[in-house]
This record gives structure tokens, sequence and C-alpha cells, in this order.
């Protein structure tokens, strides 16, 4: 592709008033009208007479711009400012500089931070009511998983930053920064969507806070309308009494990793030889002779009870897997004593141990939703102040699943995308605002290859609901 005009210096202008760069955000703040999140910003997210300044007073429709400038894109306060551009006034009101925002941001302090966490929850189960193919949950099960990521910052303004460990291409590093704790729910039809947020400080052990966060998401799976078994997974760091008990508590089966202390190596290695079975993993092959799965992992299952020493000890299936050490490499002569490494988990699940192992190992599927937040409005904590970024890491999840419900309207391709997929497809549509008769109308470009998706998501959306008053 190359240029088919010679343009000259001053044939460029930012002058059109009429143009919007993000068309698809009408239908999308028309969702969130639907489904009550403005008023549920403006019932719960309070400030007091005597903290309010000019730029806390009236947070409703200042946090639905923030919320609505994640959608578009937008990682940092100023990114918001693309909000005012072009014929956005024309389309949307109460539209405010992003100085504004950022001391609203500012103004936050840990008990707004709830008020706004329960805006995430109401607002969940009100997405779902509106796109019941969001969570598709009555009697199917319905999976929570937990884990926490470590964003990095900079610089020594940033409140709470401290340092902890992360992964980076498969090894621990130590880095400067902050650890939201997630929680998301799925489906095996559906895609995750968050149901609960919490930012802490970068050196925060992973598993403080796990058990309240885990009873709270089973409150909101519930009241979503998930109404068959739940399944709460997590990694080593929530494998914990704690963690287990709040799951019992609950009534829900928990598929938890363990720590590799002696008591549970103990228990690997009084597994018999013969209890081993192979793993048919998704993607296995037979061997044409033989007719057995292909695959070097195999799982066994043993009676284990997890704080023991404690007043509440847990008794469950402690299901390992064993793969063959990296020094077994693939065309290597088959040695006499493999070397294996060995995974184990704590499950009350009733399910075979090596369909209990595949569950399990989907807990993968957390790191897709990170991925989406890190490549958009988590690839920076904006502020310095600590609650401020608690608020923005809130309406991060509340646009996250905002988008996720957009896309389920937009039909089956756009239903399990990328965040980044529904902001390139069906929120950045250029378009001008024409008033033929009057009646504003949207002129959208031709040959957009995702219209039939947008189209959906339109018609999905505008005039839904009952018709505006006079």
């Amino acid at each position: 592709m190359r240029l088919s005009h010679t343009f000259a210096a001053s044939s460029a202008q930012f002058d059109e008033d009429s143009l919007v760069s993000y068309a698809g955000l009408v239908p999308v703040l028309a969702l969130a009208g639907e489904t009550g999140l403005d008023r549920l910003l403006a019932e719960k997210v309070k400030f007091t007479c005597e903290r309010i300044k000019s730029g806390a007073a009236n947070p409703a429709p200042k946090l639905m711009t923030v919320i609505a400038g994640m959608c578009a894109g937008a990682d940092s306060i100023d990114d918001l400012n693309m909000l005012r551009a072009g014929g956005m006034p024309m389309l949307f009101d109460q539209l405010y500089a992003p100085s504004t925002m950022g001391t609203l941001l500012r103004e936050f302090t840990f008990g707004h931070t709830k008020q706004l966490e329960s805006v995430l929850t109401n607002h969940l189960s009100s997405l779902v009511g509106r796109v019941p193919h969001l969570l598709a949950g009555g009697e199917q099960r319905t999976v929570i998983d937990i884990d926490s990521l470590l964003r990095p910052v900079y610089g020594h303004a940033k409140q709470g930053a401290s340092y902890g460990h992360t992964k980076v291409g498969g090894r621990q590093v130590l880095r400067k920064g902050l650890a939201p704790l997630v929680t998301t729910i799925s489906t095996a039809t559906s895609a995750p969507v968050v149901a609960g947020m919490l930012l802490r400080a970068g050196k925060t052990p992973s598993g403080q806070g796990a058990a309240r966060m885990i009873t709270r998401s089973i409150a909101v799976a519930r009241a979503a309308g998930a109404t068959g078994q739940i399944l709460v997974r997590g990694d080593s760091a929530y494998g914990t009494v704690e963690v287990m008990t709040a799951c019992l508590r609950a009534g829900v089966q928990f598929s938890l990793v363990l720590a590799k202390n002696s008591a549970v190596q103990k228990a690997i290695a009084a597994i018999d030889e013969d209890a081993w079975t192979p793993v048919r993993y998704p993607g296995a092959v037979r061997d044409p002779d033989t007719g057995e799965w292909i695959s070097d992992a195999e799982v066994a299952e043993v009676t284990y009870t997890a704080g023991a020493s404690t007043t509440t000890p847990v008794t469950a299936r402690l299901i390992v897997r064993r793969v063959k050490d990296a020094r077994n490499a693939p065309g290597d002569p088959e040695p006499m004593f493999p070397v294996w490494r060995y995974h184990p988990f704590l499950t009350n699940a009733t399910s075979p141990a090596p369909e209990a192992d595949i569950d399990h190992r989907r807990h993968a599927i957390v790191e897709n939703v990170f991925a989406d937040l890190i490549d958009g409005p988590l690839a920076h904590m904006p502020s310095g102040s600590f609650a401020a970024n608690s608020a923005w890491a809130l309406c991060a999840a509340i646009a996250h699943n905002l988008l996720r419900a957009a896309g389920v309207l937009a039909g089956t391709t756009h239903a399990v995308a990328r965040g980044a997929t529904l902001r390139r497809t069906i929120v950045a549509v250029p378009a001008r605002i024409t008033h033929p008769q009057r009646r504003p109308r949207l002129r959208l470009p031709t040959h957009w290859p995702w219209d039939q998706p947008w189209i959906f998501l339109w018609h999905y959306t505008i005039g839904y609901g009952p018709p505006p008053a006079a």
C-alpha cells in the first residue's frame, strides 16, 4: 500500500466539528444506561460536604466519563481528553476536563473505594440480567478464579508502591509496583468477567484478603443467577485453610494448589507407582501402535488433611500431576529412572482425577483478563495517590465487564474477543454527525469490516428501553 495523492504542507487541519472517532461509545453507553450504571454511581458513591472540592462534586457523571474513556482505550487521566474532541460533545453531555477527573480521583478514600466496589458487583448483576449470555449461569457449573498481578510503577511519589516478586519470561524477578487482587467469574460457554478488584501494596502477600474476596465473589455469582455448582480455583498462594473454609462455608467446591512442604511431599511419596494414570489433555494424540495417549503427564490422588495442626483442618482429595523433568528431553533415550516434577492441588470436587486436573489447569483463563487489563486501562497506575489508583482499578473492572457485555450483544465472533479487539472493531469507529429532518444520524464508513457486529450491538441497545420523557 502506498499514497495515492501528493499533499501540501497546509492540506491537513483539525477543524471538523461533526466528526467523531468513537461512535461505538453510543451503544456502549446506552447499554450502561439500561443497566443503571449512572444510577448506581449516584446512589452509592457519596462525598460528605466538608470533603467536596471543585472536582469532587457530582461524582457520578465524572466516573462515567472515566469508564467511557477506558472503553475507548484510555490508559491515563490525560487520555480522557479524547472524549472532548470533534463532535463528541454533540453526542454526549457532562464531559469533563481530565484535570477535573484527576481531582475527583485524588479525593477518594478507602471508604469511597468500597462504595465503588459495591457499584462493580451490583452492576455485574444488572449486566447479566440485561445480557443473559454474558454469564450463562443457571444449572451449569460456574467457576471463580482468583489471582494477583504486579503492576510496575516508577518514581518515589506512588503511595503504597513497594517491591514484590513477579514472573517475567518464566523467571521470578523483584519489581516495585502495586498488586491488584482479582477474582473472575466464567462458565464453560462464556468469557470471564471481573467480580472483584482490590488494589494492594506490591509487597503484600498474594493470599492476604483472599478468603474475604472469595466469599464476596461467591455472593456475586449467586446474585448473577448461578444456581448450579461453583468451583473456586487458585494457585499455591491461595491454598490456605482460610480460603478452603470460606469455600466450605459457602457450600462450593475448591481446587487450590498446595505449597510442597514436608507433609505434602510425604503424601506424594506414599502414592503407589501403579496408581498413576496418563492424562488425556485436549489436543493429545493416541499412539497408533499401543492406542494409549501420548503425554508425559500422569495423575494420581490420595486423601490429605490440610492444616492438621489448626483448629479447622480440611480433609479432601490431594491430586498430584507429575511431568518428566526437562532433563528427560524428547528424543533422548528413555532413562531407567525418569526424573519427575510434581504439582499437587487439593480439591473436594467429585470428578475423576484426570478430569479434575484438566479443570484445574484451565485456571490460566484468568491470565486473559490480566492481559486485557494490562493492554488497556491498567497499562499505568496514573496517580500518586493510592486511593486514586484503587478507584482507577475498579473503574477498569467496570469498563471490562461493560465491554464484555457489548461484545456478547455484537454476536458470536465478538463474544469472547479480547478487550483490545472490541475497542478496535466496535468502539473506535469513525462517524460523521448529520441532522436530516432535524434528527441526529451517524454516517459510518462504508465497507467497515465489522459493520454487522456493530449493527447488531446498535439494534440491541438503541431503542431497547422505554422512550425518553419529553
